[in-house]
Order: structure tokens, then C-alpha cells, then sequence
């Protein structure tokens, strides 16, 4: 693996994750001049009270923008992150949970979260903070249903491959918070919510399950997920029967467009993947690299997505330094024993497409530091990984098989560890190529003419 490569792909890596830090995002987004606020370009009336209810993977550094900027003006708030994503904030309850699959502390959680929006005062200004994670985080049962129904449904799914709006639709008709319900909850005259967008898109109802969104879907679509990925009767017995109760009529349905509820909601996608490629062009621009902006249209398959994109990269052979950059996120099925998560395996699959390649080397990391159930962000992926892997024992076809890829890059070398970024705009895929003559590097466009489209 070329050290120049994996350098340049790193300080890329760090500008565009500087450039959707959220505690920054949510700073900007306000404005204080003495006693005057305002949020989003809105202006806080005198003497409005903030109350904050956070969640998501960069809630703790949301509400530390919010404090470092109204500071006094924040009365009371809650916070709700995934383990090790602080730190607490000043003026604010910090709450850890469990992620991806729900715990009890996180059903907890979103009850405290319920009750501080019910106990607003007309006059407060209600500011939720959300960011990637929170769906899990706040995972509440509704009557009827336990944690344990929740965790056991959420693991169906995510083995399943299911993407974020498919589990996010199932979601939406299991929990108290989800699906608009906590502004239904508030008794707030105005609810300002900041976002730290996850979601291809910036779908408000999908990113966090729309705790203040209205929501289109309805109990019919959760059960064609279910069915869709074949796992009706897997699901545990009080899941099945509450969506089929819901899909027959026999329960209401969340808050839909239209509800008076959503009247009093002003929201503002603060950060997004759109913000992380911008910035990763102009840096690898800096850098000396000619740079092809993919977009943000990585989904389906981890392990399809790498190997198109390694073919897409090798007949893309550069005359010149060349970065591509794209993003997304991408899914994995389960289909072994082994440990991994969506970037390690698709940085795996392009490995094995790319062996033997020189001249290319591929950086695959989620923008929140963590990827699976791993302490990796992501890997880097080059010709010669495979052959560095057989060396060091770790087979890269037979580690892919088994969702092995974390085991495989721990062996072979390639792993990139962050910790927890400040941030959460779903994943970054960079692919560094090397001056080596053949096609020239537009090529690429001319392979993936729509960046719109998936890869």
C-alpha cells in the first residue's frame, strides 16, 4: 500500500469531517448579539426560555454548540448518545443508550425526552438536536410491546440488509418517539430542530424516525418491509400481531402531513453528506489531485458497491494524480459468523476486485468513526491487500463469505480507526489513483454519467 496514497486519503478524510463537525454546524446556525437570539435566522423572543432535548451519535457535541452560544438562555435539556460520544454538556442531562440494537436504558431515555417535552411552557422554545443514531437511541415501546420485542425485531432487519428506511418505517409504528409523535408531546408553541443529516437525501421523516417530522408511511408499509425481507414470522409474536392489528385498521396510526402539530415546527438540516464530499473535492484539489465527485448515491450491497466501484476505479486509470469521491450508505445481509460492518466489507469486495492492481488504493469509513459493531471507522483497500492478508493467514474471498471483513483488515493491516467523530452524514468512499497512462481519468464519468444514480 502506498504511504502517499493512504496519507493523502486521510488528510482528505479529516477535511470533510471537519467540515460537517457538529458542534461548528449548530453554531453557525445561530446568532447572539447581547441579549438578542436568534436560530436559523429566527429571532428568540426575550425572555423565551431553550429547552433542548438531543439525540443521535453527535448530540453531546450538538448541545455543546447550542450552550456555547445562548449559554444562560438554555433552561433545561436532555441528552441522548450512544456510549462513549460525550462529552456531557454544561447546562444539559446527558443519557447513554444502546446502539444500533435498543436497551433499556435508551427506553428510558426517550421517556425522560417524552416527559421534558410535555412539561414545556407554551412560551419555551422547544430545540430538538437531531442527528444519525437517535432512532435506536430513543427506541420506547408502545404499549403492548417490550425492549425485548424491540432489540429482536431490530436485529431481524439489520441481518436482513434492510436499509435505514425500511427499519426506519418498521420503527415508526413501534415507538413513542418516532413518527412526529414527540412534537405531538410538546406543549410548546415553537419547536426549532437542527439536524445532522444521515440520510441519502435529508429525509426529515426518515433520519432519527422523525421524532418531529410528519410521517407518510403507514403500518401496511412496516408490514411490506417485513414481508419484503422475509421475515414476518421470524418477527416476535407481539410485533406481528401490533403491525397486522395496525395494517387492518385496528390501531391509529402516527401523525400524518396535515396534523396541527407540526405547525409549530421550523427544522434546519444544519450538516449533511452533501457538506463532507464538497469539502473532500476542494481538499483533494489542494492537495495536487484531480478531483471526480461521485456524489452521494452509494447504496445497496456493501460488497456490490465495492466491486463496481474497484472496476470503476481500474478502468478509470489516471493520467494524472487522481481522487474520486463519492458517499452514501451502503447495506449488509449476514450471511457468516464473522465480525464486520458495511465499509470494512466493502472496502473487502473492492480489495478482491482490485488484487493485482497497482496504482490504486480505496479508503472506505463511516463519518461517525464506527462501522458495525467494530472499533473500526472503516479501511483502506489497495492491489496488494489480499496478498498481504494470504501472507498474515486471513483468506479475503473466504473472510468475505463470512462478514469477516473486520478480522481481515485487523490481519492484513488496513484497518483505520478514529474513535467517535463529533458527527454522523453517513459514509465516505475515496479512491486514490495513481498516473499509470491508458484511458484518461474522465473516464470515470463517462462509466457513472448520473451521479444521482446508485453505483
Amino acid at each position: 500500500m502506498s504511504d502517499a496514497a493512504r496519507e493523502d486519503l486521510l488528510a482528505i478524510f479529516r477535511a470533510a469531517l471537519a467540515a460537517v463537525d457538529a458542534e461548528r454546524a449548530v453554531r453557525a446556525a445561530l446568532v447572539s448579539q447581547g441579549a438578542a437570539l436568534a436560530i436559523a435566522g429566527r429571532p428568540v423572543a426575550d425572555g423565551a426560555r431553550l429547552v433542548v432535548a438531543a439525540a443521535g451519535k453527535a448530540a453531546a457535541a450538538m448541545a455543546a454548540g447550542i450552550e456555547a452560544v445562548a449559554a444562560e438562555r438554555v433552561a433545561d435539556g436532555i441528552v441522548v448518545t450512544k456510549d462513549g460520544h460525550g462529552p456531557a454538556p454544561a447546562r444539559c442531562r446527558l443519557r447513554e443508550a444502546g446502539h444500533p440494537v435498543p436497551d433499556a436504558r435508551g427506553e428510558a431515555a426517550a421517556r425522560e425526552l417524552l416527559a421534558l417535552a410535555a412539561a414545556t411552557r407554551p412560551d419555551d422554545v422547544f430545540v430538538v438536536l437531531l442527528s444519525g443514531g437517535a432512532s435506536a437511541l430513543l427506541a420506547c415501546p408502545l404499549p403492548g410491546l417490550s425492549q425485548g420485542d424491540l432489540a429482536a425485531t431490530t436485529r431481524l432487519l439489520l441481518a436482513s440488509g434492510a436499509d435505514i428506511g425500511e427499519l426506519n418505517a418498521v420503527r415508526k409504528h413501534l415507538v413513542e418517539v418516532a413518527g412526529g409523535r414527540l412534537a405531538r408531546a410538546a406543549r410548546a408553541r415553537r419547536i426549532e430542530v437542527l439536524v445532522v443529516s444521515d440520510v441519502l437525501g435529508d429525509r426529515l421523516d426518515v433520519i432519527g424516525s422523525g421524532p418531529c417530522a410528519p410521517d407518510p408511511s403507514s403500518f401496511a408499509d412496516a408490514l411490506a418491509v417485513v414481508d419484503r425481507r422475509g421475515l414476518r414470522e421470524a418477527l416476535p409474536a407481539r410485533v406481528r400481531a401490533e403491525l397486522e392489528a395496525g395494517a387492518a385498521g385496528a390501531r391509529a396510526e402516527s401523525p400524518k402531513p396535515g396534523d396541527p402539530a407540526f405547525a409549530r415546527v421550523r427544522t434546519t438540516v444544519v450538516a449533511s453528506l452533501r457538506d463532507a464530499l464538497a469539502a473532500a473535492g476542494a481538499a483533494a484539489r489542494a492537495r495536487g489531485l484531480h478531483a471526480i465527485e461521485l456524489g452521494g448515491a452509494l447504496r445497496g450491497e456493501a460488497r456490490a458497491v465495492g466491486r463496481r466501484l474497484a472496476a470503476l476505479a481500474r478502468a478509470a486509470r489516471a493520467t494524472r494524480k487522481t481522487c474520486l469521491v463519492a458517499g452514501g450508505e451502503t447495506t449488509v445481509t449476514l450471511r457468516g459468523s464473522g465480525r464486520g460492518g458495511r465499509s470494512q466489507e466493502l472496502a473487502l469486495a473492492a480489495a478482491l476486485e482490485l488484487a493485482g492492481a497497482r496504482g490504486i488504493t480505496l479508503l472506505a469509513a463511516g463519518t461517525d468513526g464506527g462501522d458495525g459493531p467494530t472499533d473500526a471507522a472503516g479501511a483502506f483497500a489497495d492491489g496488494g491487500s489480499a496478498a498481504r492478508g494470504a501472507a498474515r493467514g486471513v483468506d479475503a474471498a473466504r473472510a468475505l463469505a463470512a462478514n469477516g471483513s473486520h478480522d481481515f483488515f485487523c490481519a492484513e493491516g488496513g484497518v483505520l480507526r478514529t474513535g467517535p467523530t463529533r458527527t454522523n452524514v453517513t459514509d465516505l468512499v475515496l479512491v486514490h489513483l495513481q498516473p499509470a497512462g491508458g484511458a484518461p481519468a474522465q473516464r470515470a464519468n463517462a462509466l457513472f454519467p448520473n451521479p444521482s444514480e446508485s453505483v
